[in-house]
């Protein structure tokens, strides 16, 4: 159990927590929201012990490991998977203790220490580890390269898989998706809602807190509000008490027929397309999330060029890529034919490495193609977002001098009202930008985008450092936005909300993909499938031509039907318990579907219904979690048989 008892919290001159009283038990998971200087992360501080309170008291059941995620990682020079690790101290200390007994030839110590190894699952430690690194997105060649020889995000994912792979009974979690693309983001939400242990998350992604959490604290004027339920029932539950206030009520309302006008006008030109349909009925939504963020510091709208071009911008057989200063070429895209239209709305889909980022800077012109033609429209008015952006701001100038080159004639006022909407307000838009945290220096550059009136939104994960109130703000911003819009975001709440289409990007190819993110998810799974089944069959190959003399074909044949003998059981297990997933993620997505509808929050005569829909619905995610071990154990168990198998037959 985790208790704060009236606990009071100071940094500086900031007054952080008040008379705060939290009570978690084991087994929770809780998503720790709020918005960017809050104390969120000083909460972290006070449960490590690296911050004391200043009044109040902390309880913490005894015994407890603690795993926490670093924020910076040294540039070290051993390989990856041994630096996953040494995240388990005992581990480590153990095999230390083993390589000693064997120096000094003590056959007792030694078998009592394989014994303890034994228990702490030590011999399956090196597999686990490189689990995780793939999970995160590192390739199987990446292995052994030293940590020193990865960019400061990879970095980031070796940190994280080695906080995975700390035994704990508690892991403390703060913004682990900040460096992830989509596919690595699935994969951690499908960990973490395995984990057995209790998990605090700070995030600001909606879509993960709602998959992972089952309670939300919420940082409230210097308390901590604990919610029952995921991140959505936390803000149905916060706009239900924000109703009663009065004096939010117009604010409210006011949001809501924004919302609903918008809507309206959407339902009018929605295709029937898969992705703009469900685009359709995130929007319907809006409306009530948006009551849940009334008091939000930023409102601001994203206007777009006066003037269009029909078509705004054309790749004609383009090939994308690098080149490098002695004129070698890699290309990461090819025969890349698009045209890009007024009014659409684009997200960009695919594997980490498959070149998203490399086809956005294309568009911008920034990288010039290795092939092929771009053509601009005359009209066109390119507005582009990407993380590196945040360092070209001049860091000892102030938003409003940002603004200020920008438009030399726009009076005062106008660009402080325009920053206001950003959360610059008063003498904010005179701080040096040098002082921001990243989540400004992240609204800063949103804000030279916005004020430059685009007509083509260029966006690379724009919600990296963003909290979850300024997501919100720019979502509902890029969904009112008249231009054109392609997106890059690990943030689902963000694409659906957002995009109409989605464009695949993999093999070295860019083609529409005929889906929803669902769609993308079954996708991915399957590549990844059939990645693995190949890698299998190249193993079992080996195996065979190992077990057998080059010229006797008899041999070689049988040890291959051997294998596939004592690995047929596993197989069926595997295939049993994915095929019992797929029809419990269909029922759960028709479940979710249906509670979809703003009715059944609204309306006395259906609460029945909705508490049975809601029960129905923890029911399936329960039943998901249990298949999903199920077949994460068979997917194990066969590994370890090929590996065994494999070396067996290289002996």
């Amino acid at each position: 159990m985790i208790a704060l008892r009236q606990v009071a919290l100071q940094r500086g001159t900031q007054t952080l927590l008040e008379e705060a009283e939290l009570t978690l038990h084991a087994g929770h998971k809780a998503g720790i929201v709020g918005p960017n200087g809050a104390g969120k992360s000083s909460l972290f501080g006070l449960l490590l012990g690296t911050l004391a309170p200043d009044r109040g008291e902390i309880e913490m059941s005894g015994g407890q490991r603690i795993a926490h995620m670093a924020q910076e990682v040294d540039a070290l020079d051993r390989p990856i998977v041994d630096y996953v690790l040494d995240g388990d101290h005992e581990l480590r200390q153990t095999e230390a203790a083993l390589a000693e007994a064997r120096e000094r030839g003590d056959a007792n110590r030694e078998g009592e220490l394989h014994g303890t190894i034994e228990a702490l699952d030590g011999y399956s430690a090196p597999a686990r580890a490189a689990q995780l690194l793939i999970g995160l997105g590192f390739a199987q060649a990446d292995l052994e390269r030293p940590l020193s020889a990865f960019s400061g995000g990879w970095r980031m994912r070796a940190n994280l898989a080695r906080t995975l792979f700390m035994p704990s009974d508690l892991l403390l979690l703060d913004e682990p998706t900040n460096h992830l693309d989509l596919d690595a983001l699935l994969w951690l939400e499908q960990w973490l809602m395995r984990y057995p242990g209790t998990l605090l998350l700070i995030s600001h992604d909606r879509d993960f807190l709602d998959a992972v959490c089952d309670h939300i604290v919420h940082f409230d004027r210097r308390r901590l509000v604990l919610y029952r339920g995921n991140y959505t029932t936390f803000e149905r539950t916060r706009a239900e008490k924000l109703a009663l206030q009065q004096a939010e009520a117009a604010k409210q309302q006011a949001r809501r027929e924004e919302i609903e006008q918008f809507v309206a006008r959407f339902r009018a030109k929605a295709t029937k397309a898969r992705q703009a349909q469900s685009r359709l009925k995130m929007l319907e939504r809006m409306g009530d999330i948006a009551v849940a963020h009334a008091d939000s510091p930023f409102h601001f709208t994203l206007p777009a060029a006066e003037k269009t071009s029909h078509p705004l911008l054309v790749l004609d057989r383009a090939r994308l890529g690098y080149r490098s200063a002695d004129g070698r070429e890699t290309t990461q895209l090819d025969e890349v034919k698009l045209t890009l239209l007024p009014g659409q709305r684009i997200g960009l889909l695919g594997p980490n490495g498959a070149g998203k980022s490399t086809l956005i800077k294309s568009l911008t012109g920034e990288l010039p193609l290795l092939a092929g033609r771009r053509v601009p429209g005359e009209h066109l008015a390119i507005g582009y977002f990407a993380q590196h952006q945040l360092e070209g701001l001049d860091m000892t100038a102030t938003p409003f001098m940002h603004v200020q080159r920008l438009s030399p004639t726009a009076s005062d006022q106008s660009i402080r009202t325009f920053l206001g909407g950003f959360g610059f307000h008063g003498d904010d838009a005179f701080g040096e930008v040098g002082r921001f945290s990243g989540g400004e220096k992240a609204r800063l550059a949103l804000a030279l985008v916005a004020w430059q009136k685009p007509n083509l939104l260029l966006l690379d994960e724009p919600t990296n450092h963003l909290d979850l109130e300024m997501r919100e703000a720019l979502t509902e911003a890029l969904a009112s936005f008249e231009g054109t819009v392609i997106l890059v975001s690990h943030d689902r709440h963000l694409l659906r909300a957002t995009v109409d289409e989605f464009w695949k990007v993999a093999d070295h190819r860019v083609e529409p993909f005929d889906g929803d993110l669902e769609d993308y998810r079954a996708w991915l799974k399957a590549r990844l499938e059939g990645e693995r089944r190949e890698a299998r069959a190249e193993k079992a190959g080996r195996l065979a031509e190992s077990a057998a003399p080059k010229d006797d074909r008899k041999a070689a044949r049988r040890a291959a039907a051997e294998l596939r003998e004592k690995l047929r059981p596993l197989k069926k297990a595997r295939d049993r318990a994915e095929q019992a997933m797929e029809k419990v993620q269909g029922e759960l997505a028709a479940v979710e579907e249906a509670l979809g509808e703003a009715d059944l929050y609204t309306e006395p005569a259906r609460k029945g219904e909705l508490t049975e829909r809601l029960a129905r619905q923890g029911e399936l995610k329960s039943r998901l979690e249990e298949l999903e071990a199920e077949w994460l154990v068979a997917e194990e168990e066969l590994e370890a048989m090929e590996a065994e198998l494999l070396a067996a037959g290289s002996e």
